[in-house]
């Protein structure tokens, strides 16, 4: 810690002031750390005077799902209250026997991105993700075999907040992600799944925040 720093925070315990750290208000850069498969959609959100909005999900005949070939088997709501989280979670992909999948997520997401009918739908679970009220912080990570490990971090509004921010959000199985709440109000997001619910396909990975009473490090600073 600087000096000028140290000044700054003399008024604390030499312990607390070797614990500390400055938080760093500059926003996720996602940069070239796209994920292969991952769509980002922004949709028409209609605002009705003194009536409140009227928010677009998708078209089944035009817009990024008729482009990839994919149209839910089910549709769901989900709300999650302030303060939460949902820890990450993942789909598994559906790899054609007789074949590596570290060589099958090759050729889907690398050698042939844009042949679109190769994907498993049927098989496999994919989300489209809407939010219509709150704002959501996304965290993405592939884990996919054969694939780089690339992370995208970033916030979605719902319909109440107009903006840029007001997308739909297409995740194929492999890339585990986990969102939270931000601020103080609840999230209410519709999703969309290539394949009815099935339990075996809720993989869970770092999920613990969605039980945890405090994070390790609070727990050791209370001590």
């Amino acid at each position: 810690m600087a000096t000028k720093n140290k000044q700054l925070w003399e008024g604390l315990t030499a312990d607390a002031q070797k614990a500390l750290v400055t938080r760093d208000y500059a926003a996720p850069d996602v940069g070239d750390a796209g994920i292969p498969g991952v769509e980002i959609f922004p949709r028409k959100i209609h605002h009705q005077r003194h009536r409140g909005v009227f928010g677009e999900f998708a078209r089944r005949d035009e817009g990024v799902l008729q482009r990839i070939g994919f149209w839910p088997a089910q549709w769901a709501n989900a709300r999650m209250f302030a303060q939460t989280a949902k820890g990450f979670h993942v789909h598994p992909p559906s790899i054609p026997k007789g074949t590596k999948a570290e060589d099958w997520m090759r050729r889907l997401f690398v050698k042939e991105p844009q042949n679109f009918a190769l994907r498993r739908y049927a098989e496999e679970q994919w989300d489209v993700m809407f939010f219509v009220q709150g704002v959501a912080e996304i965290i993405l990570r592939d884990v996919r075999a054969g694939l780089p490990g690339r992370t995208m971090r970033f916030f979605v509004d719902g319909d109440n907040h107009p903006g840029a921010n007001n997308v739909g959000l297409v995740i194929p199985p492999g890339v585990a992600h986990a969102i939270r709440v931000e601020g103080s109000e609840d999230v209410i997001m519709v999703y969309g799944t290539s394949t009815s619910f099935h339990p075996e396909f809720e993989g869970r990975i770092a999920s613990e925040v969605e039980t945890a009473e405090l994070p390790e490090s609070w727990a050791k600073f209370l001590k």
